[in-house]
């Protein structure tokens, strides 16, 4: 079978389980005894093994079996996680990232992990330090397959029993896969795929998990309640290709306690055979015999292949290329642009028709623009859900400790920007535990906890993403950044002299600029700084620094939705018209010229109490004609971002508008106050106003 056709969709779903083995494994490391967690993590390395194998990547597969090997004891109870479980664990995890990633490369997925397989052999042992410096004793060997036999524990065979006493009609069904099948796990699958829709399996043999695996001999035979006769079961499955034979077989009362003690007696001298019997994995543990909730039976002991692969529920969501979502971001941009002009033909032409025509294509096409932005938008979650790991591991390798705090990852950003914004805040958040957070000792002398807080924050702002990295570290002295920018050559004696703190902090994103003392294999402060700058500014945004010496230090990036649909207010400037984001509006009004105040030679505004300040845009944008200082009265706009305000002078409000934000590319020089512009409805272009370059 060729299967390249299923690589990307491979590729995809073992990046999804790898990000879930990495949070869920921080998670056991914040609570080491939830063996809740531990069998989430089981069932995702075990997937991803099965994916790995049936794509041929063996060393990828190999590696996951051992990790589900020392899983398996954990969540057995046989084995308590320690440090050195967890280390081995995560190098495990970094190793089978790199092997996903040399596969996505086009390579096969090699690695040399004979050292970490080792490891996790000697944990599967037993051989694992203990505090006392002493081992764990070693895992118990289990039966071999062939010896075992499909054993009913108290609880399931009481399981049974109670069904056949409410009218259920209970099975033991056997079914042999022909010989020449391909893939016989695949044929399992589809047997307890359909038996699932009819009824309930309690036990079966091999264990779901053999089979799964292919470890068995073409047959398998499991104990099964339905409501359907024994000769319809056996025709459902019958019907499945490449299925050699089926029996089903119905017991009553007298016949389930037969086969009971026939296969109670064999347990027992399979049992008595365990010693002498060595295999690598440890056995899959059977049902307490303690009395549990019926619905325990299923989760127990009659999990099928079907339940495990898909959580008892049909997958809902798909995968679809970036680049279609582009073609049709662009094409309902034409569309919006025509609409709006159909609307104001419409209303020019005083057509009845054309106008109802025009507004019931408005609102399918408005509900076709949720759709469409929706689709573009993603939560800034599926960056921010990989740095947890990686702070835990400079803590670590730092010898820190360090808490991450995630707030805002349910924000959402356009994709195009998402997937270029993970590489500049790793640089940042590196930075913030390399240089800003103290050593354990140094905390404590300066009167702080001993663990480092850093904070990753993302919130909207207008027609921005905020996303902010704050660490309660030991702040910027501008001072010693000025030093260091003299002694570079960056700087002369007498330019430093006259930098603000604020200009100092910006010194850091000079190229090869760095304040660290000691170089380490992380970084200084203004390693990596200049790339940061760079690629934000080449996404349109801003990157700025706020620091306190002592208390800490803040990183706030600005990011603008760069290819998206606002809903905005048209404003007019003599002959030129304006779009301003509504998101970032206050509320507009009209106001005297006695009302301007000029303070420290700047115009200010008296506002619900306060003053703000008031700006030009006429001035701003050399528009030649129209000045609102020959006016009596001028409307305004105020605009917001955060608890800071400002007024901006317009002529005119054309009206409320739902625009498409299309950038102004790189023939043109960057215009300060400018973020994009529109087309309109009668084909004038017009330039969007970034609030936010108003307010600082």
């Amino acid at each position: 079978m060729d299967m390249n056709q299923y690589l990307s969709m491979f590729i995809d779903e073992s990046n999804d389980h790898l990000q879930s083995l990495n949070e869920n494994m921080m998670g056991l490391e914040a609570n080491p005894e939830d063996l809740s967690i531990v069998q989430v993590i089981f069932r995702s390395a075990h997937t991803l093994k099965g994916m790995a194998a049936t794509m041929g990547f063996e060393d990828l597969a190999s590696l996951t079996h051992q990790m589900e090997n020392v899983l398996d004891l954990v969540r057995n109870n046989k084995l308590r996680m320690q440090d050195f479980i967890f280390d081995t664990l995560f190098k495990s995890l970094d190793a089978l990232e790199s092997m996903v990633q040399d596969i996505t490369g086009g390579g096969e997925g090699k690695a040399d992990v004979s050292a970490i397989v080792t490891d996790l052999q000697a944990i599967v042992r037993g051989e694992v330090p203990t505090a006392g410096g002493a081992s764990t004793g070693s895992a118990p060997a289990a039966p071999s397959q062939a010896e075992t036999p499909i054993h009913l524990d108290e609880f399931q065979f009481s399981v049974l029993e109670q069904s056949i006493q409410e009218g259920h009609k209970v099975m033991f069904v056997e079914v042999a896969i022909r010989e020449d099948c391909q893939l016989k796990a695949v044929r399992s699958y589809m047997v307890f795929d359909l038996l699932e829709r009819s009824g309930e399996v309690v036990k079966s043999f091999p264990s779901v998990q053999d089979i799964e695996q292919e470890k068995f001999d073409h047959s398998f035979s499991l104990y099964y309640i339905t409501q359907k006769d024994a000769s319809e079961i056996q025709a459902m499955i019958l019907n499945l290709s490449e299925i050699d034979k089926v029996t089903a077989i119905a017991l009553d009362q007298e016949s389930l306690h037969q086969l009971g003690q026939d296969t109670a007696a064999a347990a027992a001298v399979a049992a008595a055979s365990e010693v002498a019997v060595a295999v690598e994995t440890p056995a899959p543990p059977t049902a307490a015999s303690t009395p549990a909730p019926r619905a325990a039976a299923k989760e127990e002991g009659a999990k099928s292949p079907a339940a495990g692969r898909t959580g008892g529920a049909p997958s809902r969501t798909i995968r679809v290329d970036i680049e279609r979502l582009d073609v049709l971001m662009n094409l309902f941009s034409e569309l919006l642009i025509d609409r709006v002009r159909l609307e104001q033909l419409a209303s020019e032409m005083q057509s009845g028709d054309l106008t109802e025509t025009v507004e019931h294509m408005s609102r399918v096409s408005a509900d076709l623009q949720n759709i469409v932005m929706k689709l573009r938008m993603v939560p800034v979650d599926t960056v921010f859900n990989r740095f947890p790991r990686m702070i835990r591991d400079l803590a670590k390798s730092l010898d820190k400790k360090v808490d991450l705090v995630i707030t805002g990852a349910e924000t959402e950003m356009d994709r195009t920007v998402i997937d270029e914004i993970g590489d500049p805040l790793v640089h940042l958040l590196r930075n913030a535990v390399d240089h800003g957070i103290e050593s354990v000792t140094d905390r404590i002398a300066a009167g702080k906890p001993e663990t480092g807080t850093v904070n990753l924050r993302a919130f909207h702002s207008g027609n921005h993403v905020f996303i902010e990295i704050e660490e309660d570290g030991r702040g910027i002295i501008p001072e010693n950044v000025l030093k260091s920018a003299v002694k570079k050559g960056i700087l002369t004696p007498e330019e430093a002299a006259s930098k603000t703190d604020e200009e100092a902090y910006q010194m850091l994103f000079a190229p090869g600029f760095s304040t660290a003392e000691v170089i380490s294999d992380v970084s200084g402060r203004g390693v990596g700084l200049d790339v940061v700058k760079a690629k934000i500014t080449a996404l349109g945004g801003n990157v700025t620094i706020y620091s306190t010496p002592g208390k800490g230090t803040n990183f706030s990036v600005q990011l603008p939705l760069t290819l998206s649909i606002i809903a905005a207010m048209m404003i007019k400037l003599g002959s030129e018209k304006y779009a301003i984001p509504l998101s970032s509006i206050v509320e507009t009004g009209i106001i005297k010229q006695s009302q301007i105040r000029t303070i420290h030679g700047n115009k200010m505004l008296e506002f619900r109490g306060s003053h703000i300040p008031l700006v030009s845009l006429s001035r701003l944008f050399s528009v030649p004609d129209y000045d609102e200082s020959n006016e009596e009265e001028t409307e305004i706009v105020v605009v917001r971002k955060g608890e800071r305000l400002v007024a901006m002078a317009v002529e005119d409000f054309i009206g409320q508008n739902e625009i498409v934000i299309k950038n102004l590319g790189k023939y043109l020089p960057e215009i300060q106050g400018i973020s994009g512009a529109t087309i309109l409805g009668d084909g004038q272009v017009a330039l969007i106003i970034d609030p936010n370059a108003f307010i600082k």
